[in-house]
């Protein structure tokens, strides 16, 4: 999988040098003392958390080799061949979403005004020469436009979610943190006051004026390197309010638990599923787009986001190819699927206007060379 062939490139650079070592960007994982409390959870065990259903992820010699052979291989149309273009964003368009790539999202339900895994930054690493460029650039410029924002929620501590860069500019614009337990621990460490932060245990609430954000559990894992692995928790989001109810499933692979989560939350006005990055050796922990599209029928879901695509390439699939087999499924299973540029924002209600496949050749005008 490449999410942990770049977390264990990440480890290796800095047992390399000690100054290296030292880069804030890694984190810094819950103490013994907060271990200990969690140890006494039910989703606990041996020191890691661990999902309702056993995962199968180790990677047999077969499989290991193949993905040595395809790393090698030359990544033609894994990415896109110029920079995607950025839209003017409407952060003011109450009971709206902003798509900004991959899996980051800015929400405006009744006035509160929330970022889903806020990365901003040019690559998924503590250090952006440790992976791919972000297709768009680097959008930690963009956090100057952002109003004041009431609570930042994270799904899990892995790269492509949690930034260091993007959580120093975001901090002192940002009132709440609101995180799966163990991921303040980051926080606290790149300089967020511990009053500002709560954690969660799924199925677990906060509020938020008329916002209630319930943390659900979904099949992965967690860490920033190879000896921190499960040490913090991971998992998706439930946003509701009296007018607008959001499903974000977070990262993880398909399975029972999201019939279960559509009769205990459901129906939902929208959800966001991630449904790229995926390859079938690593199918217990990232959803295909076909299976996207079932977990938000499972869910009670009306239109769907797809998430997890057009940041980074971290799969060996083309770029474009999520939305595509999104798209077909789909229209197979009669299910709304929002296509919004990155940048875009979107209402939460109301008829869909006409959308332009706008990842397609020749719809993309900002012609600047990766």
């Amino acid at each position: 999988m490449l999410k942990i062939f770049i977390q264990f490139a990440a480890v290796t650079a800095a047992a390399a040098a000690a100054v290296v070592n030292l880069h804030p960007g890694f984190g810094k994982s819950p103490g013994k003392m907060e271990q200990r409390r969690f140890d006494s959870l039910p989703n606990r065990q041996n020191g890691q958390f661990v999902n309702d259903t056993p995962l199968h992820r180790k990677l047999n010699p077969c499989d290991a080799s193949s993905l040595i052979k395809d790393s090698l291989k030359r990544k033609e149309h894994r990415g896109p061949s110029h920079l995607i273009p950025v839209a003017a964003s409407e952060w003011e368009q109450e009971d709206s979403i902003t798509w900004l790539g991959h899996s980051a999202f800015y929400l405006n339900i009744a006035g509160v005004k929330m970022l889903l895994d806020p990365m901003f930054g040019p690559a998924p690493a503590p250090m952006p020469f440790l992976a791919g460029k972000r297709y768009t650039g680097s959008l930690l410029g963009k956090i100057t436009e952002l109003p004041e924002i009431d609570v930042v929620l994270l799904t899990h501590d892995h790269y492509d979610h949690l930034d260091y860069r993007s959580i120093r500019r975001l901090k002192e614009k940002v009132r709440r943190f609101v995180v799966p337990l163990g991921v303040g621990a980051h926080l606290r460490y790149w300089g967020v006051n511990a009053e500002r932060i709560s954690e969660l245990n799924w199925h677990e609430s906060a509020s938020e004026q008329d916002i209630t954000l319930t943390l659900t559990p979904s099949r992965h894992f967690s860490g920033r390197g190879v000896r921190n692995r499960n040490q913090t928790l991971w998992g998706g989001w439930v946003i509701a309010s009296d007018n607008a109810k959001v499903y974000a499933s977070g990262d993880g692979g398909y399975g029972e638990h999201f019939q279960t989560l559509g009769k205990q939350y459901g129906p939902f006005d929208l959800t966001l599923m991630e449904g790229g990055q995926y390859d079938d050796r690593w199918k217990s922990v990232h959803m295909r787009p076909e299976e996207a599209v079932q977990a938000h029928k499972d869910v009670c879901g009306n239109k769907l986001l797809l998430a997890h695509w057009a940041g980074f390439t971290l799969a060996f699939h083309s770029w474009e190819e999520p939305i595509e087999r999104a798209l077909h499924a789909a229209e197979q299973e009669n299910v709304t699927l929002l296509t919004p540029e990155v940048g875009r924002t979107v209402p939460i209600h109301g008829a869909v206007s006409q959308q332009l496949r706008w990842w397609q050749k020749g719809n993309c005008e900002n012609k600047k060379q990766m």
